[in-house]
């Protein structure tokens, strides 16, 4: 079992003396800047740190041009940061020495902790243990540090700054991967990314990555952040951080890696099969305004989207382009993305083709290659998009034309000038040498190579500013559900129904029974048709076991069913606790949904909805919200589901209720919240929504084991 600190929640003030110390040892400093002890120093130099530097090695004198000294207790004066690149097993004794110094924070570089089995775990705990003792924050083990490029603090080993700091930027790089990190820094510079901070977090034995995201969000110097993360210590501050930037209006993107399965009692809920960890991760995502990166080329096209252009202001692409292929992949790019192409107004278009009558206006606006003949047509087209075509974004198809020598200056200039003062994010594709490019970006204007991956980028970034306007859907104050007591053996669908009743969610008047006669009885009461059911919490899929009847129209068929119905479950399931029949009147028709709680072992209770039937068995097609849910969070749930059409009423049909199923998610969620400490899971499945309210027609009630 690994040991682990206990998380803190803290604040991202306690990290200042980490990312802007006044004063740095390094233990274990070493003369050569090419070892692991002597790059850090090597690299405060180049970027000109200006606080105290004090390399430690009892066998030297002086390293770099730095005073030596042999321990740092011999250091005067206070150190705000010790950097240890010493062996694992003169950690433990390091860190004492530190917390007798008052070093408030601690870079550990050193391998061979959790990392590497039990033995390591242990040395692990105990350096955590003294580091707790002293106050000390650590940073690591078995990580490469950070640089932050507004003070020149360089507390790394990464090679990723061997050829040179990155530019002057406001991006901010985390990852839990120390070499991977290196990978993402070096990028930057190749993707001319201007990198402001980068942190690798390693082993996290007490620093998280939640802990940076959000001390950067909270930092004046950066607008952007991408995070490499391969799990949630602290899901808690990443919330917290996450609000903060939507906020804000600071773009957030995650790559997140590890995507693990769900748990044994998947055989028993569609829920739990659908709201895996990495569910509840995206959830967390989706809920808070960031947004997911699945490759790193998607993250850092994330990244140069959101540093350079201005915010976006909503979701209509307007597309320039002097090919209509491109201008036909671009837009079947962006229909897939969720983006719109308006079409310019008819009597822009007339005017547009009056004067190029080779031209195809509509939008894409494909001026053609005949801009090559008359070059004032693409400052025009440009203008009238601008003016006219009411876009929010714009993209623009010009090849390896913005790096010809007869026409690059040219096309930079119209455009620069043409998008000057609008306030839309611009991006360009087509293929230029780097100091073209660079004119491009200082304008403003992001350049691809990729058609498809320009559209990507914008698509994000109407995506971000979906989340900073969107409103505080999961804030406000939720009615109390009350905790309810949950029975000591297996929860049978009665029972459970009775439960989610009690939260105010409507289920059917029923009634179980023992037998055929007790079942004609309740059918009379209830009135026909009816449905019956087996009654058994050892028999989740009641259907396979012969445990369903539907549609018994008068007393002789319910008699009949019963006695079958008993007799085929006894036959079938032979071990199972037959509990009785459920008796229930049928429900009218509408479309049924599937709805659920599980309680994520790191993000807490989560909530699902989905459609049901094929939708959920085939096509997966659910929208998952950490919970609570406010009914207004539970719409914009059910409103992103690619079957919503089917609630809204398709070829006649009459629409259902998505209020009632909006305020049953909801309910539900409550119900799991304020349950937490009892309830695994809960399905309503299915939940049958009709033009007026909606009905629980089954339903599963999982506790938690007992610990």
């Amino acid at each position: 079992m690994v040991l682990s600190k206990k998380n803190k929640v803290g604040h991202s003030n306690e990290l200042a003396a980490l990312f802007e110390p006044n004063s740095v040892a390094i233990i274990g400093a070493s003369a050569n800047a090419e070892r692991i002890g002597g790059r850090p120093i090597s690299y405060y130099i180049k970027a000109g740190f200006k606080g105290k530097l004090y390399p430690v090695n009892p066998n030297r004198d002086e390293i770099q041009g730095l005073k030596c000294y042999p321990d740092i207790s011999a250091i005067p004066g206070e150190v705000d940061l010790a950097v240890l690149a010493i062996a694992s097993t003169a950690v433990a004794a390091a860190v004492t020495a530190c917390g007798e110094k008052g070093v408030k924070v601690i870079v550990l570089f050193s391998a061979g902790f959790a990392e590497v089995g039990e033995e390591g775990n242990t040395m692990q705990a105990e350096v955590d243990e003294i580091a707790s003792h002293y106050g000390i924050r650590i940073l690591g083990p078995n990580c490469l540090g950070l640089y932050n490029g507004d003070n020149g603090n360089c507390p790394t080993f990464t090679s990723g700054l061997e050829g040179g700091f990155p530019r002057a930027g406001r991006v901010g790089l985390i990852t839990q991967s120390g070499a991977y990190g290196t990978h993402l820094l070096t990028m930057s510079k190749t993707r001319r990314l201007g990198v402001t901070k980068w942190i690798s977090t390693g082993n996290e034995s007490d620093v998280t990555v939640a802990e940076c995201l959000e001390y950067m969000i909270d930092s004046d110097s950066v607008d952007v952040v991408g995070c490499y993360m391969e799990g949630v210590k602290n899901p808690e501050i990443l919330i917290r951080a996450l609000k903060k930037a939507r906020a804000a209006g600071k773009a957030v993107t995650i790559m997140k890696v590890g995507v693990s399965e769900v748990g044994s009692e998947a055989v028993q809920s569609h829920t739990a099969s659908l709201t895996g960890s990495d569910a509840s991760f995206q959830a967390l995502i989706d809920q808070y305004g960031a947004l997911r990166a699945h490759t790193t080329e998607q993250m850092f096209d994330i990244l140069y989207a959101a540093s350079l252009s201005p915010r976006a202001t909503g979701s209509k692409l307007g597309v320039l382009t002097i090919s209509g292929g491109a201008g036909v992949l671009m837009a079947d790019a962006a229909e897939e993305l969720g983006l719109t192409l308006p079409p310019m107004p008819d009597t822009i278009q007339a005017k547009l083709i009056k004067r190029n009558p080779l031209s195809s206006p509509r939008n894409p606006v494909d001026i053609t290659a005949n801009a090559l003949n008359d070059f004032p047509l693409v400052g025009e087209n440009l203008q009238a998009m601008c003016d006219e075509g009411g876009y929010d974004l714009l993209v623009a198809f010009f090849t390896s034309l913005i790096g010809s020598p007869v026409h690059g200056e040219k096309l930079l200039k119209v455009f620069s000038e043409g998008i000057k003062g609008q306030g839309k994010p611009f991006a360009i594709i087509g293929q230029a040498p780097e100091e073209i490019l660079e004119k491009y970006e200082a304008a403003g204007i992001m350049v691809f190579e990729d058609p498809s991956r320009a559209v990507v980028a914008l698509s994000a970034l109407a995506k971000l500013n979906t989340a900073f306007e969107q409103a505080n859907e999961g804030e406000g104050d939720f009615p109390d559900i009350g905790k309810i007591s949950l029975p000591t053996e297996k929860i049978t669908e009665a029972e459970a129904k009775a439960l989610i009743a009690k939260a105010g969610i409507p289920v059917p008047g029923e009634e179980v029974v023992g037998g055929a006669e007790q079942a004609v009885k309740a059918a009379n009461k209830i009135g026909f048709p009816v449905v019956m059911k087996i009654v058994s919490a050892d028999i989740p899929h009641k259907s396979e076991a012969g445990g369903v009847a539907l549609n018994l129209a008068n007393a002789e068929a319910v008699s009949r069913a019963a006695t079958l119905m008993l007799k085929t479950v006894k036959e079938r399931e032979p071990n199972a606790k037959i509990n009785g029949l459920l008796i229930a009147p049928m429900i009218g028709e509408g479309v049924d949904l599937i709805v659920g709680t599980q309680n994520d072992p790191v993000m807490g209770p989560i909530v699902m909805v989905g459609l049901g039937g094929i939708f959920t068995e085939i096509l997966k097609d659910v929208s998952v919200s950490l919970a609570p849910v406010s009914p207004k969070r539970a719409r914009s749930m059910i409103e992103s589901l690619r079957g919503v059409a089917l609630l809204q009423g398709v070829r006649g049909q009459e629409p259902v209720d998505i209020d009632a199923i909006a305020d049953a998610v909801s309910r539900l969620s409550l119900l799991a919240t304020q349950n937490e400490s009892d309830i695994e899971s809960i399905e309503i499945n299915p939940l049958r929504a009709m033009a007026s309210g909606v009905i629980s027609l089954d339903a599963l009630i999982l506790a938690k084991e007992a610990t």
